[in-house]
Order: structure tokens, then C-alpha cells, then sequence
């Protein structure tokens, strides 16, 4: 499995914003993509207005059919609205 961990840091005043939009996001990868298995926001405890997206692929095909979806390229400029600056990615392979 391919394991993906977005950084997300968020202009201030725009984390409700940026939880809306994932929610209605995270609802279509999780109704029109078996191949992923945990797409999740999560919010730092420590760095304001940080936020991270985990996300679980079944296989690099799976990854590529959430990237190239209708509606992962809907939510990107709107997650990107929120944004104060380019998301850090990181790419993982499981292990066990």
C-alpha cells in the first residue's frame, strides 16, 4: 500500500473553511474510490493552523484514479483558497 501524509498550512481564519471543504471532499474519495482506503483531515495541536490529510492507497493505480477524479480537481482550488503556501507531501510505502 502507498501511504500519502499533505501538510496543510491554512491563512488565518480560513480552518473552517478549509474543514468544510474536505468533509464534502473526503465524502466523495470515500463513495467513488475502493481503492483508497483512510482519507482523513486531521489538525495539529501544536502548529496553528497546520492541518494534515492522511491518506491510504491500495496501489499506485489507486493514487493515480484519486488524482486524476472529477472530483479531486473540483476541491483543489478550493482547498487552495484556504492555503498560505503549497502543501509539503509525503510519499510512504507500508510496511508488514
Amino acid at each position: 500500500m502507498i501511504a500519502v501524509i499533505a501538510t496543510l498550512r491554512v491563512q488565518e481564519g480560513k480552518g473552517s473553511e478549509l474543514e468544510a471543504v474536505f468533509a464534502d471532499l473526503a465524502a466523495k474519495v470515500r463513495a467513488n474510490e475502493p481503492g483508497n482506503s483512510l482519507y482523513q483531515l486531521t489538525k495539529s495541536r501544536t502548529e496553528a493552523n497546520t492541518y494534515k490529510v492522511m491518506e491510504l492507497y491500495r496501489d499506485v493505480a489507486a493514487q493515480d484514479a484519486h488524482r486524476s477524479s472529477d472530483h479531486f480537481k473540483a476541491g483543489g482550488p478550493l482547498l487552495g483558497a484556504c492555503l498560505a503556501g503549497r502543501p509539503e507531501i509525503e510519499y510512504l510505502d507500508t510496511v508488514g
